[in-house]
Order: C-alpha cells, then sequence, then structure tokens
C-alpha cells in the first residue's frame, strides 16, 4: 500500500466521535502541508476549473491517474454510506456493485493495494466512523 512517509498520525489529531467544532491546532506541527489542491473539472474543460455544475459530466481519471495523485497526499472522494452494505462492511475487499451513486458522505482515500487472499486490487479508504467500524476504521474498496 502507498503511504506518504510524513502522513499526519492519529495520535496528532486523533478522529473523536462527536458533532464539535474542528480541534484543528496549527501550533501542532506534524509536517505535513497542503501545497496545492484542485476540484475535480468537468470533462469538457479538464483540467481546468472550476468544477462541475448541475448535469455537467465531471471528468472521470483513470486508475493510474488516481495512484500517480496518491503518491504522497491522500485524496478526498465522495462515496454513497447510507447503503447497510456499505455501514455493515469488516474486512475483505468491498465489491458489491450495488453499494449507490447518490453521494452523501465524505471520505480520504489514503492508498491502494492487492488483497493476498483474494488477489483483489482495492482502494484504502479511511472513514470517519472511528476504529470501532470496518477494518479499524478503513474500509478496501475494489477496484
Amino acid at each position: 500500500m502507498n503511504q506518504p512517509a510524513n502522513a499526519m498520525s492519529e495520535t496528532a489529531y486523533p478522529y473523536k466521535a462527536v458533532d464539535q467544532p474542528c480541534a484543528y491546532n496549527a501550533n501542532n506541527t506534524t509536517g505535513v502541508t497542503v501545497t496545492n489542491w484542485s476540484w475535480v473539472a468537468c470533462a469538457s474543460g479538464y483540467p481546468a476549473n472550476p468544477p462541475c455544475q448541475g448535469t455537467q459530466t465531471p471528468y472521470i481519471p483513470s486508475v493510474n491517474e488516481i495512484m500517480k495523485a496518491l503518491q504522497g497526499q491522500p485524496l478526498s472522494i465522495s462515496i454513497e454510506a447510507n447503503k447497510m452494505s456499505f455501514q455493515s462492511y469488516s474486512s475483505g475487499v468491498f465489491t458489491n456493485a450495488h453499494c449507490g451513486t447518490m453521494l452523501d458522505h465524505a471520505v480520504d482515500m489514503v492508498g491502494w493495494g492487492v488483497d493476498s487472499v483474494t488477489g483483489l486490487s482495492y482502494w484504502n479508504v479511511r472513514n470517519s466512523w472511528g476504529t470501532s467500524w470496518g477494518n479499524n476504521g478503513y474500509i478496501w474498496m475494489g477496484i
């Protein structure tokens, strides 16, 4: 799995399963800085900004483009998390084709890998529901 060498640790910025103001403290230096970011652009304007509006078709990057983008930083992505198949995930590569397309939840894609048991390739995705959900707070989403 691809992990950035200077990733922010869970200890430095722990998850707390409560609604509260952001607890980020700029004085808590972690070695991680945001140097650049961009929105996913529309297919007709890629790689230009602004993001898609209304019914415009977003640009969908290839697997190789996503892997390249993951080198050195996580990617913030949107998924549909209101399906029971996602909510009850506990281990292995999640390959449910009926997981939904109505985006309602933000997560971080942090890397990729290949399951040594099944040989399936996956994206390693960190959820915000704490370590009691999924595989210690992560889900392996099939590529």
